[in-house]
């Protein structure tokens, strides 16, 4: 590794301690490197404390003329480092939701890249400005306690891979600081300033706002995802008690339960019928219909009030 390119002793020692948390010391782990000023500290720092154990790949979305030259910056940076770089293509079409069908996109494509190379996690450079911002985009669109909740420091990518990100209790500016050390440009990404992005609209906010402190943000975005965690806990436990199977119907028994957990525990069977979850307000409208004792319909399921909750598949609907 290039001596130049090795961050402070100080942030090699803060970065180990939090990659130890998520990843064993001895797993061989792979880092979603873009080339912007995140990604590449981030880079920076695995390569710096786990030497011979980091492999990075570069997601080529193929949406802008200079994604090529992007990728190729970061295999040069990777062969400064000792790293190895793969480069991954995906195709997008243009279209609605461009952003979040790019994002899918490109996990699935690093997933099949780790298994490929028998990585344990794929690392990615999410901060606690990131964590902010999300935060405050899901409350403007009122999301509940999953979506507060936001970005998690680890979570299954598929059977064999994990997500991390030991980042989240960094800040924007010291990831910057720590790539200016290096001498190095990052790449500048016009997308992460377009208004047309709602991630873009909030990161201005936090920026230019005296009283949404990322830090204190990012704080309650980690509380309301342990919260979330315990929930996912009792649940689980709890369908085990309250969910029956007769037929091809799934029993909910809602009694004396808070709201939040026979809203769950209804999600679990729309899971069990592998149909898509339904929206917010489409699933709190038939949640007060079945605590009426009514009957409504969701994701080609029939759901059916009463003391016991009964949920089976919609009947056929016969050709006009």
């Amino acid at each position: 590794m290039d001596p130049s390119l090795r961050p402070e002793d100080k942030f090699q020692k803060r970065f180990a301690a939090e990659l130890d948390e998520l990843v064993e010391p001895d797993e061989r782990t792979g880092v979603a490197v873009s080339g912007g000023p995140d990604s590449v500290a981030l880079l920076l720092l695995a390569a710096a404390t786990r030497p011979g154990q980091i492999q990075a790949a570069t997601i080529d979305h193929q949406l802008r003329p200079e994604s090529a030259a992007e990728a190729r910056f970061v295999a040069s940076l990777c062969k400064r480092l000792g790293v190895p770089h793969a480069t991954l293509a995906v195709d997008i079409s243009p279209g609605a939701s461009l952003q979040a069908r790019a994002r899918n996109a490109r996990y699935r494509a690093l997933a099949d890249w780790a298994n490929e190379e028998s990585l344990a996690a794929i690392a990615t450079a999410h901060h606690a400005d990131d964590q902010a911002e999300t935060l405050l985009m899901r409350l403007a669109r009122g999301a509940g306690l999953s979506g507060l909740a936001a970005t998690r420091r680890i979570r299954q990518l598929d059977r064999d891979v994990m997500l991390v990100r030991p980042l989240l209790s960094w800040r924007r500016a010291e990831l910057a600081g720590i790539v200016r050390a290096a001498n190095i440009q990052p790449i500048d990404d016009p997308t992460n300033r377009d208004p047309r992005h709602d991630r873009s609209r909030f990161r201005g906010l936090v920026e230019r706002s005296d009283w949404a402190e990322a830090d204190r943000l990012a704080s309650s975005a980690l509380w309301l995802a342990e919260a979330e965690e315990a929930i996912e806990w009792s649940v689980d436990r709890l369908a085990g008690e309250r969910l029956t199977v007769f037929g091809d119907t799934i029993g909910i028994d809602p009694a004396a339960l808070p709201r939040e957990l026979q809203r769950r525990l209804l999600l679990i069977a729309f899971d069990r019928f592998e149909v898509p979850r339904p929206r917010g307000p489409q699933l709190e409208r038939a949640m007060r219909s079945l605590g009426e004792g009514g009957t409504a319909s969701l994701s080609g399921l029939k759901l059916v009030g009463g003391t016991t909750w009964q949920v089976s598949r919609a009947p056929a609907r016969k050709p006009r």
